[in-house]
C-alpha cells in the first residue's frame, strides 16, 4: 500500500456560542477554521486528520508533509513520525501540526485492520466518565448555574477555567465546593496564568476546598518552578499540556518531580504515536496521563490507555449544550473501523464547502 495523493480542505464556520478564557488570553472569536488533511492510498483506504488552522496548515502540508508522504507506505508510522520530527528541526512546526500526518496514518492503519482505533491500540476500556470543562463566565452566578445544569445532565466531575485572579478564583472555588457538595469531583485549570506566588496561594485554597487536581498554573518553560510547587503543595499538579518536545520533555517533568500527573493529547503531542508514548512513559512511573481536550479522536485515546481518568467535555455557554459524545456523564467506545471522522464530514462535499484547498 502506498499514498498516491494528498488533499487538504479548509472549512470556515461560525461559532454559534462565542466564549472567552481568563484575562490575557484571546477568546473563541466568532468563526473557526478547520483544515482536513486527506491521504489517499492505492488500496482504496483513505486517512483523515483535522487541524485547527487554515492558511498555516495548508502551507505546511503543501511544502513539507506532501513531499514527505507521497509514495510512502502509510503503515510505516514509526519511520514517518521520526521524519516529521527531523523536518521540525529546521521548519519549527507549530505544535498543533506535528501530529497531523500521524493521525491520518493511524486512521488508515485501523481501517486496514478493520478495527476501531482504540482496539488496535490495545483497548483498555469501553466506557469512561466525562468531566464538564467550563469556559470562563462573567459572574459567580453563571458558574453555579452551569454547575447545576451539568449535574442535571449526569456529570459527576466539573473543571473550572476561571478569571486569572488568584484571590477571586480562590473564592469562586470555595463557593463552587459549597454549592455542589463533597461528592462531586472538582478540578481547576489555571491556563498558565500565574506567577509562582499567586500559584502557591491559589493552590492552598484548592487544597482546602478538596479539589482533585490543579492544572497548568504556570507557563511550562519553568520546570524548576513546577518542581517547587509540587514539593510545597499536596494537591496533584497536572502539567506539560502545551510544552514542546512530546515524551522527551514529559520525561524531564517526571524525572525532576515537576508534575504529579502528565497531560497527553494528539494535537499537542505529535499525534497518536506521541500521545501513546507519553501515556506509556507515565504508566511506567505509576502516574496518570490525563487526556487533554475532547472529540472523537480523544475518545479513542481515552479508551486505549489505562492510566487516564476522564474524558474532557467542553462546556461553552449557558444554557449548557452537552457534548454530543457524552450520555448521562459517560462516553462509550466508538464502533466503526478507523477513527470515524467520516461521521463528522461529507467527503464528497468538501471541495464545494472549502474556502481554500490543495
Amino acid at each position: 500500500m502506498r499514498v498516491e495523493r494528498v488533499e487538504a480542505y479548509t472549512l470556515r464556520e461560525p461559532i454559534t456560542v462565542p466564549f472567552r478564557w481568563r484575562r490575557g488570553l484571546p477568546g473563541s472569536g466568532t468563526t473557526q477554521e478547520v483544515t482536513w488533511l486527506r491521504l489517499v492510498t492505492d488500496a482504496g483506504i483513505d486517512g483523515w486528520a483535522p487541524i485547527g488552522r487554515g492558511a498555516i496548515a495548508l502551507d505546511i502540508i503543501e511544502r513539507r508533509l506532501k513531499p514527505l508522504i507521497l509514495g510512502k507506505n502509510p503503515l510505516l508510522k514509526e519511520a514517518l513520525w521520526h521524519e516529521v520530527w527531523e523536518i521540525d528541526r529546521i521548519e519549527e512546526f507549530p505544535i498543533y501540526i506535528l501530529g497531523a500526518l500521524d493521525v491520518a496514518l493511524w486512521d488508515i492503519t485501523a481501517k486496514a485492520a478493520n478495527l476501531p482505533l482504540y482496539l488496535l491500540l490495545g483497548g483498555a476500556r469501553e466506557e469512561i466518565a466525562a468531566y464538564a470543562s467550563a469556559v470562563t463566565f462573567e459572574t459567580l452566578d453563571e458558574y453555579l448555574r452551569c454547575a447545576k445544569q451539568c449535574l442535571d445532565l449526569g456529570y459527576r466531575a466539573i473543571k473550572l477555567h476561571a478569571w486569572g485572579d488568584a484571590r477571586r478564583d480562590a473564592q469562586l472555588c470555595r463557593e463552587l465546593r459549597r454549592f455542589v457538595g463533597d461528592d462531586i469531583v472538582l478540578m481547576y485549570d489555571g491556563s498558565a496564568g500565574f506567577d509562582p506566588y499567586d500559584a502557591l496561594y491559589l493552590g492552598r485554597a484548592l487544597e482546602d476546598a478538596g479539589f482533585y487536581w490543579y492544572e497548568e498554573p504556570l507557563r511550562e518553560f519553568s520546570i524548576q518552578q513546577y518542581r517547587q510547587l509540587c514539593q510545597t503543595l499536596d494537591i496533584p499538579i497536572l502539567a506539560a499540556e502545551t510544552s514542546d518536545g512530546c515524551h522527551y520533555n514529559a520525561a524531564d517533568f517526571i524525572a525532576f518531580g515537576a508534575a504529579d500527573m502528565i497531560r497527553t493529547s494528539t494535537h499537542y503531542k505529535g499525534g497518536v504515536t506521541g500521545a501513546l508514548r507519553i501515556a506509556h512513559l507515565a504508566d511506567s512511573f505509576q502516574m496518570r496521563a490525563e487526556v487533554h481536550g475532547g472529540g472523537l479522536l480523544h475518545v479513542h485515546l481515552c479508551m486505549a490507555i489505562p492510566n487516564t481518568t476522564f474524558y474532557e467535555a467542553l462546556i461553552t455557554g449557558l444554557p449548557v449544550e452537552n457534548d454530543p459524545l457524552v450520555t448521562n456523564g459517560m462516553v462509550h467506545a466508538p464502533s466503526l473501523p478507523g477513527i470515524g471522522f467520516e461521521t463528522l464530514i461529507d467527503p464528497h462535499r468538501l471541495a464545494s464547502q472549502a474556502v481554500a484547498r490543495l
